[in-house]
């Protein structure tokens, strides 16, 4: 009498650069599911891991490592030999040089200072949609914040500190909406002119964010990455130039308020995926400590 003996299967973890909002995460895990072999995979956007469960890792992860990377992004193969916290040490991080950190710091800065100076500006113009981009240009620097912490903290402290830039942001996409849903009640028309200027700006930081990325890219396929996440943030400033020239055309608040309340409403998914992932994180890191 013979037995089939199931394959076995092998959890492997991989760090991922380049990933600036959760639609990266949903993108990634969305390629590596077509990949035969593959039983099940997670990407965190708080501790910027891969998680993933193969019948054969000979066979399925150099599948994965051309899909990941085809899409632009950068992958570390992670040792999970090691116990406790500290368990996720990267076996190539040759790619993570001083020049490096500091175009991410670069980046950090412009996302954070532009994003406070944006929401100045919406409360100065009275812009709902103007405040909303500016928790865009929060998350973003927060992100690559994460991503920068990811390079030499454990997995429980990144994780910590995800969850609580989770729902700071969290809370502030929903002051926003809450505001946004009181100009509904009591209608205010925004300067349509300096609605249009801090647009316009933020589509000017948006490129030097770029900018200053494409140069610690490492082939086509990063480049490109780089192009989308800035076509993506640019679309959202450009939303927010489109409604300033609506608005001003029609003496109307509401193209403000209708593309405050899109905004709005992506940032607090990702907020959420924030939240949910460093909630997991947490709970995966307890596990693995002695």
């Amino acid at each position: 009498m013979s037995t089939t003996t199931a394959p076995k299967v092998s959890e492997i973890q991989y760090r991922v650069t380049g990933m600036d909002c959760s639609s990266c995460a949903a993108k990634i895990e969305g390629a590596t599911r077509k990949i035969s072999g593959v039983n099940e995979v997670k990407v965190s956007i708080a501790s910027q891991v891969m998680t993933l469960d193969v019948a054969e890792p000979a066979v399925q992860l150099p599948e994965v490592e051309r899909a990941v990377t085809g899409l632009g992004y950068h992958l570390q193969r992670l040792d999970t030999e090691a116990d406790g916290e500290n368990d996720e040490l990267p076996k190539d991080m040759s790619h993570v040089t001083p020049a490096y950190r500091r175009a991410l710091w670069i980046v950090v800065m412009l996302n954070v200072c532009y994003g406070i100076v944006e929401a100045v500006g919406g409360f100065w113009s009275g812009s709902q949609a103007l405040k909303a981009d500016a928790l865009d240009f929060l998350g973003d620097g927060l992100i690559t914040f994460l991503g920068l912490l990811a390079i030499g903290w454990s997995l429980a402290w990144r994780a910590r500190s995800a969850l609580i830039q989770g729902l700071f942001l969290g809370a502030l996409g929903l002051a926003v909406l809450a505001n946004t849903a009181y100009r509904v009640l009591v209608l205010h028309t925004p300067e349509a002119e300096l609605m249009g200027l801090f647009g316009l700006i933020a589509l000017a930081v948006n490129v030097a964010a770029a900018a200053v990325l494409v140069p610690h890219r490492a082939g086509d396929a990063n480049v490109r990455a780089v192009w989308l996440f800035s076509r993506n943030d640019a679309i959202g400033n450009a939303a927010v130039v489109v409604a300033a020239g609506v608005v001003a055309w029609t003496d109307s608040p509401w193209p403000d308020l209708v593309v405050a309340v899109v905004i709005a409403g992506l940032f607090l998914q990702s907020a959420w995926s924030i939240v949910r992932d460093a909630r997991s994180d947490l709970a995966r890191a307890g596990k693995t400590s002695p």
